[in-house]
C-alpha cells in the first residue's frame, strides 16, 4: 500500500511540471533573457524552443539598437529625475541588457522577463520594479517560489507555493495581504489549484499573544476584504497549517484544515530559510523567485540554477503572460 501510495505522488509530481509545460505552448508568449553570456541561459533558451514552450529572445548586445536605447534611457530619467538621479547614472544601468530588457517588457515588445542566473536578486527586482512598474491595485512587489516537494502526501501532493521568500523584509499587515492575495492568484492561474492560505507563525490561534499574531489577525482580514470567498487561516503554526492530524488538534475550525497550499511566511527572513532548507533537506523543485504585484511577470532565478530550472521559469512566465 506505501509503494503504491508513493508511485501516485511521483506521478502527481511529474504531471505538475508536464502540465506547466504544456499549458504554456497553448499559446505562446514572447520571454526575453537578458543574460546572453550564461551557458545555462542559452541551454534553456534552445529546450524552450524546441519544446514550442515560448518564443525567447536571448538578448545580445548586437541586438539592442542604439536609438532605442537612448529613447529608453530618456524615458527612465523622466520617471524617476525626481529621485537625484542624473542621466550619467542611467546610461551605465543601461550598458548592461538587463535594463534594456526590461523596459522592452514594459513597452510589450516582450511578454515577461527571466533573470537572475548572474545578477543577484537585488539586481533584477530592482529592474523590473523601476521598468516594469507596480501594479496599481496593490502597489508593492513581492515573490514566490513554486516548490514542488518529492514523496510528499501534504499540500497538492507536495505542490505549495512559499511567498515572500525574496523581496520584502518585514512586511506589514497590508503588505501580508496584498503577498497572499497574489501568491493565490499565480496557484490558481499557473497550477490550476484551489489555493488554500495559511499566514505562517510560532504560535496558532492565539497559543502566543504577540504583535506579530495582531499583523496577521489583521492581514487575514484584510485579505478576505480583497477576496472574500478565498480559503484561508491564521495564524496557524506550520504543522497546523499542512497537517490534518494536527490541524484537528490546534484549530479543528480551521477552514482550510491543515491542507494548506499557499505558505505566507511573516518575514524575509523565516521565508527564505525555509524554502532553502527544503529545497536542501527534501531535494525539492524549487523555482523562483516567481515576481508577484508588477505591470508585467517577470521571473528571478537562483545564481546556482541550472538550464531546467530556467525552462521552467520561461514556462511559467509564459503562462502568467497568457
Amino acid at each position: 500500500m506505501l509503494l503504491r501510495r508513493l508511485k501516485i505522488e511521483r506521478v502527481s509530481k511529474m504531471d505538475a511540471i508536464k502540465r506547466i509545460r504544456k499549458q504554456a505552448a497553448v499559446k505562446m508568449r514572447t520571454i526575453v533573457l537578458p543574460e546572453y553570456n550564461d551557458n545555462r541561459t542559452l541551454e534553456a533558451a534552445e529546450i524552450a524552443r524546441k519544446e514550442g514552450l515560448a518564443n525567447p529572445v536571448v538578448l545580445t548586445p548586437e541586438m539592442i539598437d542604439k536609438e532605442q536605447k537612448e529613447n529608453y534611457i530618456q524615458q527612465y530619467y523622466q520617471l524617476y529625475q525626481s529621485k537625484d538621479i542624473d542621466l550619467d547614472t542611467v546610461r551605465k544601468l543601461f550598458s548592461n541588457t538587463l535594463y534594456y530588457a526590461a523596459m522592452m517588457t514594459r513597452e510589450g515588445k516582450a511578454d515577461g522577463l527571466v533573470a537572475g542566473a548572474v545578477h543577484t536578486t537585488a539586481d533584477v527586482a530592482r529592474a523590473c520594479i523601476r521598468c516594469i512598474g507596480l501594479d496599481e491595485k496593490f502597489n508593492i512587489a513581492s515573490s514566490c517560489f513554486l516548490m514542488e516537494v518529492p514523496n510528499c502526501q501534504y499540500g497538492d501532493n507536495g505542490t505549495f507555493i512559499f511567498a515572500d521568500c525574496g523581496v520584502i523584509p518585514d512586511p506589514n499587515a497590508r503588505q501580508l495581504s496584498c503577498i497572499a492575495f497574489t501568491a493565490a492568484e499565480l496557484a490558481a492561474k499557473v497550477l490550476n489549484l484551489t489555493p488554500r492560505v495559511a499566514f505562517l507563525s510560532y504560535s496558532t490561534k492565539g497559543s502566543a499573544r504577540t504583535r506579530s499574531a495582531d499583523k496577521i489577525a489583521e492581514a487575514l482580514s484584510l485579505l478576505k476584504g480583497l477576496s472574500p470567498d478565498i480559503l484561508a487561516d491564521g495564524e496557524l503554526q506550520g504543522d497546523a497549517a499542512i497537517v490534518p492530524e494536527v490541524a484537528g488538534i490546534k484549530c479543528p475550525d480551521s477552514p482550510i484544515n491543515g491542507g494548506a497550499n499557499v505558505l505566507i511566511f511573516p518575514n524575509l527572513e523565516a521565508g527564505n530559510i525555509t524554502y532553502k532548507l527544503v529545497q536542501r533537506l527534501s531535494g525539492c523543485r524549487a523555482i523562483g523567485p516567481l515576481f508577484l504585484g508588477l505591470n508585467k511577470p517577470a521571473s528571478d532565478l537562483s545564481r546556482g540554477c541550472f538550464a531546467q530550472d530556467i525552462v521552467d521559469s520561461i514556462a511559467i512566465t509564459a503562462i502568467r503572460a497568457q
